[in-house]
């Protein structure tokens, strides 16, 4: 359901907020006016100032809205029953590629609006949704999601690169308003080297931001190092001329995407399982953010990421939940549940545990697509985006990461209420 803005003012209050750009407040709020925040504060502070503003109390705690750092809308319910499947990664991709050719533009529109619906429920607000067919990025600029729709490159070797490239900026050229694009190159398997480095240099020229997989599977890293695996022999079936086929780069996928541009500020890497040590440096370096997915990563078998290292070192790091083509879930707060699940077990014992995490579905997601100051705190001025979700407020952090999965009572998009529950009772 939705309730439309408007020039009236109206307060959300919470037993507790987190701005996220300052410590959590209690008994506090937030003002909204049309789209956009207004204040910020305790409560009673609050209602002083705006003695006329409807007051909306909701319970638990108060956040931004998420943002997901990792997501293909497109691959919405048609492909749920591949998570469940068993198949290995490379038996699942070429199912998904299987199905893909059955789906019409009506039905990829409904898969994205069906997976755009399951963002909103769990309080997600802001996505880097890569897009493969284009109706992804209808569905999320209708509903108002901010972040960035990235066009993806894939399947192309040098010789496909100008009519691939015709067919980005088509998709680039015939965008609805409202959505931001960027571009993403899908893989260093699944795209040679050069058509790596063209569609990179694209975007910049256009100003736009990249997002790309990397390090997903110990497949990949066997690839891009010698040029061999499973990866070559499948590159030779569907006959793609791939310049790493059969001698490789020699190095790891972290270091040849930097090798061919790849990495910087205006990139956030999805995945990351397969990082060295080395690896992680470079992208710290590079200022590059990894998105983390781990309940894609299990499920596919593609190994665990390094999320107590990355931490550790201060590595940049956001989280997304990849599409239910791989996932349980579109819900953040599961996939951060997971993540702390594997932190834990590779030894991350810091107490700020559950406070970084939260941070990288709010700021540090924002930051990772180059919305620093746009999304993912509340903050005057700021779009008013946010989420309220049922848990017990003594132990903010911890209690969403805990107990935040399938208890969003509000989410509200540029300040229209997109969805809204009754009290979900305890959540101890």
């Amino acid at each position: 359901m939705s309730d439309a803005p408007t020039g009236a003012t109206t307060m959300h209050v919470a037993p507790l907020v987190l701005p996220m750009i300052g410590p959590p407040l209690r008994d506090a709020g937030v003002v909204v006016v049309g789209e956009r925040i207004e204040a910020v504060g305790d409560r009673a502070d609050l209602l002083a100032t705006f003695p006329h503003a409807r007051v909306r109390e909701w319970p638990g705690v108060m956040t931004p809205g998420l943002v997901n750092a990792h997501a293909h809308l497109e691959y919405g319910q048609p492909f749920a029953d591949l998570a469940t499947s068993g198949l290995p990664f490379g038996d699942w991709i070429q199912e998904l590629t299987r199905r893909r050719r059955t789906l019409t533009g009506a039905d990829w529109l409904a898969s994205a609006r069906g997976s755009v619906h399951d963002l909103l429920r769990s309080g997600t607000t802001c996505v880097a949704d890569v897009v493969t067919t284009g109706p992804g990025v209808l569905a999320a600029a209708r509903a108002g999601l901010a972040g960035v729709s990235y066009v993806e490159v894939v399947g192309c070797d040098e010789a496909g690169w100008p009519a691939e490239r015709t067919r980005v900026l088509d998709l680039l050229g015939s965008a609805p308003p409202g959505r931001e694009l960027g571009l993403s190159p899908h893989a260093l398997y699944s795209i040679s080297g050069p058509v790596v480095t063209a569609a990179v240099a694209l975007a910049r020229d256009r100003g736009a931001r990249v997002h790309t997989h990397l390090a997903e599977t110990a497949e990949e890293a066997e690839y891009v190092l010698s040029g061999g695996g499973p990866i070559s022999a499948a590159l030779r079936r569907i006959g793609l001329d791939h310049d790493l086929m059969g001698s490789g780069a020699g190095v790891s996928p972290a270091a040849h995407l930097d090798a061919l541009g790849g990495l910087g500020d205006d990139v956030h890497v999805a995945h990351g399982v397969h990082l060295d040590t080395a690896d992680r440096a470079l992208l710290r370096a590079r200022r590059t953010p990894v998105a983390l997915c781990v309940r894609s990563n299990a499920i596919l078998g593609a190994g665990t990421a390094p999320v107590a290292a990355l931490l550790a070192e201060g590595s940049p790091v956001a989280v997304g939940t990849d599409s239910l083509a791989s996932s349980p879930s579109l819900d953040l707060l599961a996939e951060l549940a997971a993540v702390r699940d594997v932190a834990v077990s590779q030894g991350y014992a810091e107490r700020d545990l559950a406070e970084r995490l939260v941070r990288a579905v709010t700021v540090d997601g924002a930051a990772a697509m180059g919305l620093a100051g746009r999304s993912g705190a509340l903050v005057a001025g700021a779009r008013a985006d946010l989420a309220v979700f049922d848990v017990p407020t003594a132990a903010p952090y911890d209690d969403l990461v805990r107990a935040g999965a399938g208890r969003c009572v509000l989410t509200v998009v540029a300040g229209r209420i997109v969805h809204r529950r009754a009290s979900l009772g305890s959540a101890a």
